[in-house]
């Protein structure tokens, strides 16, 4: 609510939600504006900001966790698999699609050959009809951490999913269950006039509006969702109900130059359809999935496809510009992270020089040493 604002006039806005939603054009989007990080970042990272709930005592862990994080396609998977060996220890995923079974191609998950070589927790758990929340994620995660730690191993999350990442180093609120209903009024009213949703979280949680992007809808739906069920802003409510977890994290972020980073993209798009993409997606759609992950990028594109609506050529051209506009917002949310430390990688390609640029960071060389507290 805004200062000032009664608790009895904000339900009345929420209640008009669905009588007097009026369309608003999302905000422009441009790829060019130069928000990828680099090396100075690590000098920058104290000025951050933190939520308002945090305190040092929440942050002074029984035993550290590290993070991997980066955009899609940075190389998390190959730099994770190194650093798991090197620590002996196992993988966490962070990733909110590889959560589904027979989403693989699409998802780029790691390879079984890959998953024989360290394993891989909270991958494969949640069928495509399932739905699957933050929450779950955590409550999941929390118990892979405490077997790990108790087996005097570092956990390793690794991913690129921000708010995954963010819920478990700062926690999360128990938010209304998910209303089907609510949300299948939401979509109809975005369909007839888009654009719509964003502007009433605008008007309603104008914090929260600021951490989405005005085209995602599943994040826009749910804040609205919040709204509705508690008569509060949803910023509002995680600041007050939210508590970190009762660990330190250390977190290590990859980054590329720009333009090295979408050859890779365009690169691995192309081989996604060659694996295979267009029939596991024709898979998934015989399983009669939930929306979430039929709005995984890849995966929407070629419903189109197969809906007849588009040719594959443009298909695979909008996954390309999709997946380099995600790794764009990857970066604009990691950028509000504290404390990362940033590793360019650009144009490394040998092991050891990957683990010599990771071991320069002062906390790892205190876990790879065998100092978990």
């Amino acid at each position: 609510m805004e200062p000032g604002q009664t608790a009895t006039a904000y339900s009345l806005m929420v209640i008009s939600i669905p009588l007097i939603l009026q369309p608003l054009a999302p905000e422009p989007f441009s790829l060019n504006a130069p928000v990828f990080p680099s090396a100075t970042l690590e000098r920058d990272r104290t000025l951050h900001s933190l939520p308002l709930n945090f305190t040092l005592e929440g942050m002074t862990a029984e035993k550290r966790v590290l993070i991997l994080l980066g955009p899609t396609a940075v190389g998390k998977t190959g730099v994770s698999l190194l650093l798991a060996e090197h620590l002996e220890t196992e993988i966490i995923s962070a990733d909110s699609m590889q959560i589904y079974r027979g989403m693989d191609i699409g998802t780029a998950k790691p390879s079984p050959e890959e998953r024989d070589r360290i394993r891989h927790h909270m991958i494969d758990i949640a069928d495509p009809d399932e739905t699957f929340s933050a929450g779950r994620y955590v409550d999941m995660v929390k118990a892979v951490i405490a077997g790990l730690h108790k087996e005097e191993r570092i956990p390793l999350i690794v991913g690129g999913t921000g708010l995954y990442i963010r819920t478990l180093t700062r926690g999360i609120f128990e938010a209304p269950e998910a209303d089907r209903a609510l949300r299948k009024r939401f979509h109809d009213t975005e369909e007839r006039n888009p654009g719509t949703l964003y502007g009433k979280l605008q008007e309603l949680d104008p914090k929260r509006a600021e951490e989405v992007h005005p085209t995602d809808m599943r994040r826009i739906i749910r804040a609205l969702e919040v709204i509705v069920k508690t008569k509060r802003p949803m910023s509002e409510l995680q600041r007050e109900l939210t508590t970190p977890l009762p660990y330190s994290f250390i977190k290590i972020g990859l980054t590329r130059e720009r333009g090295e980073l979408y050859r890779i993209i365009e690169e691995r798009v192309d081989e996604m359809f060659a694996a295979g993409l267009v029939e596991e997606v024709r898979r998934i759609l015989r399983s009669n999935p939930a929306d979430t992950p039929l709005q995984a990028i890849g995966y929407k594109e070629v419903v189109d496809y197969l809906n007849g609506s588009r040719d594959l050529d443009e298909v695979k051209w909008l996954v390309k510009r999709a997946t380099k506009r995600y790794a764009k917002r990857q970066y604009t949310w990691f950028r509000k992270e504290r404390d990362i430390h940033w590793v360019d990688i650009t144009g490394v390609t040998e092991h050891d020089e990957l683990l010599k640029r990771l071991m320069e960071i002062r906390e790892l060389k205190k876990l790879s040493s065998g100092n978990l507290v």
